[in-house]
């Protein structure tokens, strides 16, 4: 089943971090990525341009809105994803668990809707 793993963290505190703090977690990023790759249950994922490129889109009466910035305002924001395949929910925990950014944002798992 493919689970979607969105990656929330406070972009604030990132801005503060030292380009040493910066490059230390991208690295445990991109061991992180290459265990998902090995186990073969990566299916894809991104890093996420800051909130401050977001436009937002609404249909209201037949027009089209948009906003500049996220949807709504929140102490953490949307800063990634992966998507991967795995037998079940548990199992996307123990990989949403391994994420990074879990230790000081959070990773809200999500199952991909089933059509077929």
């Amino acid at each position: 089943m493919e689970y979607l793993l969105l990656i929330y963290a406070d972009e604030k505190a990132w801005s503060t971090l030292s380009k040493d703090e910066v490059g230390q977690i991208m690295a445990a990023y991109g061991t992180y990525t290459q265990e998902l790759i090995a186990a073969g249950v990566m299916r894809g994922g991104s890093e996420l341009a800051p909130t401050p490129t977001a436009t937002t889109v609404r249909v209201r009466n037949g027009k089209t809105l948009t906003t500049d910035g996220p949807f709504a305002e929140t102490k953490e924001q949307l800063g990634g994803y992966y998507l991967i395949d795995v037998p079940n929910l548990d199992e996307a925990i123990k990989w949403a668990a391994k994420i990074p950014s879990a230790a000081s944002g959070s990773v809200e798992i999500r199952p991909q809707v089933d059509n077929s």
